[in-house]
């Protein structure tokens, strides 16, 4: 397998789109990384959106429960869209992605969040495992809500993540399925935010989620795509309250 980083580079130079309808988004993205400050961090890079311009976005949930996403483009073209109504605030910032080898990178946010956050990825059999499954699924299954439930009950167990919820529903309402196509463990991570250490990585006493989007209770880096129904006024929560 390639690695992390030229897998990422070539997401980022030629991002494809899933075909069909819907909207749709493609990149890379941490599901989550939990820490024993009962902070969770988690970061989405889509270089491909059909809703708006590839964006970044930065997830914190603090030990309150509470959660913030900052993204760089408008919460109405970004996660917000979908995660609006669950949150306590969202904001537009300058979010940089710097990878210091093939296999670690940094994430920075500014503009008042003053985040720094370091990660270092590692493939193991099972990351492996899960990649070549994924990889080898026809497309049109990637559709089948039934089969997405299927895979994310099988994969929670075997990836040692708690719940993976791969379809169902984000709180602002709109149906969502995800694809992932190659996956490495976060085998390392540390953070500060405003000046502060967020301690060691750590499964939380009570595993999260954002609707029917469950946070792994281990850090996971996956390269994929994901597609939510459409949005309608009438059905579903605007980005912002």
């Amino acid at each position: 397998m390639q690695s992390p980083r030229t897998l990422v580079e070539s997401v980022e130079h030629n991002p494809a789109l899933p075909s069909g309808p819907g909207e749709r988004f493609a990149g890379f993205g941490v599901m989550g990384v939990p820490f024993s400050s009962g902070y969770i961090l988690a970061l989405r890079r889509f270089a491909a959106s059909s809703v708006g311009p590839g964006y970044t976005s930065v997830w914190i949930r603090d030990p309150a429960g509470v959660w913030t996403m900052h993204s760089t483009t408008a919460p109405g073209s970004s996660c917000p869209r979908y995660f609006g109504s669950a949150l306590g605030s969202t904001s537009t910032v300058g979010i940089s992605i710097r990878w210091r080898d093939d296999s670690s990178f940094s994430v920075e946010v500014g503009d008042g969040v003053d985040l720094s956050w370091d990660m270092t990825l590692a493939a193991t059999p099972i990351t492996r495992l899960m990649s070549a499954v994924a990889g080898s699924v026809p497309e049109q299954l990637w559709r089948n809500r039934t089969f997405l439930r299927a895979m994310g009950a099988v994969a929670g167990p075997v990836l040692g993540a708690g719940h993976i919820g791969l379809t169902g529903r984000v709180p602002n309402g709109q149906a969502f399925g995800a694809r992932p196509r190659q996956m490495w463990f976060v085998r390392a991570s540390n953070a500060h935010l405003q000046g502060h250490n967020l301690g060691q990585v750590s499964a939380l006493p009570v595993q999260d989620k954002l609707g029917d989007f469950w946070i792994p209770q281990r850090g996971i880096f996956m390269i994929g795509s994901s597609v939510f129904e459409p949005f309608d006024p009438v059905k579903h929560l605007a980005a912002e309250h």
